[in-house]
């Protein structure tokens, strides 16, 4: 997947136009072009640069919904579970969860969930849960408050990388015949007859701008929906109540295990999670309204002390904010409802809305169950560009990079799936390119030339924080390898000094966002 080949292939006349670069405009443009329809995705910056590289790293049905009553929701997202398991098994392996209990009831009222939990997945259900006493949960956990501990009960979901999903999905999508570009930003929707009938669009790196017609347009920019709805009708209503989620990222040290923990409400009714990734422990999240919509959120202080507040009470280590390597934050686009005031209640069911000009918007949902909101806005899509009705091929169709039986992420490359024979081959001729970037980081300069060459990483930022996960692991570290980074992708993208220069300039100044001051 290169970007400069890609730009070859874009012409004046598609079937369909996906404007957003995130989960479901991916999945939407794989979807598409795999049905066979000419398919052109339009994104802003970079792929999965906003929410969809901020998540939990978790596919998962949603316990919350199931305690809501929300049982179809929870359907739904355990079958695109499996269908994920089963179709990407070198990016989403098998979690256990262990829901700690500290209170008598805790038992049975739990269990009793899990089990129903474990029952709505059926055939494609992964492990089932079970019950641990307090002697075993110890003996997994020695790092877990024991005081009151009771023992615990184990269920199994699934974890990821998102922004390697991401641009997986994204690769899958140019195997289909489809045209995901980044760095192309829509500013104007064409008209004909007060119909949509294509947008013009803005090269971010070469400044040139670009008009393309299509039969039909989706919107699916997430918090930015209700941006790209304006330029369909400036006086649209507000769709979007986005919520600010952060996550402290800490050492394993706080947690040597393999095991995550849920905490299924807190005083104020949250959900917290502990989760082991990437030998580095994520702690979140919170649910925080906010106003300002940005590609790059700022974490609150009063987010950041709520949550080093819940890891004290369940870690016999109490983390500070000097043990913070990492906090990143990402906004939730959720569907507003009137008369709602905490956005922890809002539902995360998707939404497919049509303007009288045609513009299709898709929004809400979540990771877990981006595959068919893509097959459901495709089949809008179908009746609003009167395209040649065909059938569905996502359910089946594996990822790029699928490899069976490679399920053990830890592994070198294991996130690469069958493309990890192509970086041992370039360490091979350059085995300068196979020694860590830095002892703290699991990285090494050969994913810096793969994500150049292969991944359409543009920018510092593109490598560090999506390609690789450094700037989400440790900020210090990674501020510590930009500058030789910057040096081996301006070798690759025939770049000055100037331009490695200006990127460590920006990135540093983004990095700052990172750090718990």
């Amino acid at each position: 997947m290169n970007r400069d080949e890609l730009l070859k292939k874009i012409h004046s006349s598609w079937d369909i136009i996906i404007i957003g670069g995130g989960a479901t405009g991916l999945g939407t443009a794989v979807d598409a072009a795999s049905r066979g329809y000419k398919t052109l995705l339009l994104e802003q910056s970079d792929f999965a640069k906003g929410t969809s590289s901020r998540s939990t790293k978790l596919i998962h049905g949603g316990l919350r919904y199931l305690k809501q009553g929300n049982i179809a929701l929870v359907i739904e997202a355990l079958k695109e579970r499996g269908i994920l398991c089963q179709n990407a098994p070198h990016l989403v392996s098998h979690l256990g969860f262990l829901v700690p209990q500290y209170h008598w009831w805790e038992g049975p009222f739990y269990g009793i969930g899990l089990k129903v939990y474990d029952f709505l997945a059926g055939k494609l259900g992964l492990e089932k849960s079970h019950s641990m006493t307090k002697d075993e949960v110890l003996l997994r956990l020695p790092t877990l408050e024991s005081t009151d501990l009771r023992g615990g009960i184990v269920y199994f979901d699934g974890q990821f990388d998102d922004a390697r999903l991401a641009i997986a999905i994204a690769q899958t999508a140019t195997e289909q015949g489809g045209v995901p570009l980044n760095y192309m930003r829509v500013e104007k929707l064409l008209k004909e007859n007060n119909l949509i009938t294509g947008v013009e669009a803005l090269d971010l790196e070469t400044h040139k701008r670009h008009q393309f017609l299509s039969k039909v347009v989706i919107n699916a920019t997430g918090v930015f929906t209700d941006s790209i709805r304006k330029l369909d009708e400036p006086k649209a209503s507000t769709t979007i109540s986005p919520s600010q989620g952060i996550h402290l990222v800490l050492d394993r040290k706080f947690w040597p295990t393999d095991l995550a923990i849920l905490i299924p409400q807190t005083e104020d009714g949250r959900v917290l999670f502990f989760v082991p990734w990437h030998r580095h422990l994520i702690v979140g999240t919170t649910d925080t309204p906010v106003d300002d919509i940005s590609l790059e959120p700022h974490p609150l202080n009063e987010e950041i002390d709520y949550l080093l507040k819940y890891a004290g009470h369940y870690l016999t280590r109490k983390p500070t904010r000097a043990d913070i390597l990492s906090v990143f934050a990402g906004l939730r686009p959720l569907v507003k409802v009137a008369k709602h005031e905490n956005t922890a209640t809002l539902s995360r069911d998707h939404v497919i809305q049509i303007s009288e000009s045609g513009l299709i918007t898709i929004c809400g949902g979540k990771w877990t169950t981006y595959r068919r909101m893509a097959e459901d806005v495709v089949n809008k899509a179908i009746l609003v560009g009167h395209l040649k009705e065909i059938p569905c091929q996502t359910q089946t169709l594996r990822l790029h990079g699928y490899k069976k039986g490679r399920k053990n992420h830890i592994e070198a490359w294991g996130l690469y799936g069958s493309d990890a024979e192509h970086l041992d081959a370039l360490i091979e001729q350059h085995p300068d390119w196979g020694h860590l970037l830095h002892p703290r980081l699991p990285y090494s300069p050969v994913e810096i030339i793969w994500a150049v060459r292969h991944e359409m990483a543009r920018t510092l930022d593109d490598v560090l924080s999506r390609r690789t996960r450094s700037l989400l692991l440790d900020v210090k570290a990674t501020l510590e390898i930009a500058p030789r980074v910057a040096t081996l992708m301006a070798h690759e993208l025939g770049k000055s000094k100037s331009w490695e220069e200006e990127q460590i300039r920006i990135f540093t100044e983004l990095a700052k966002n990172y750090i718990a001051f």
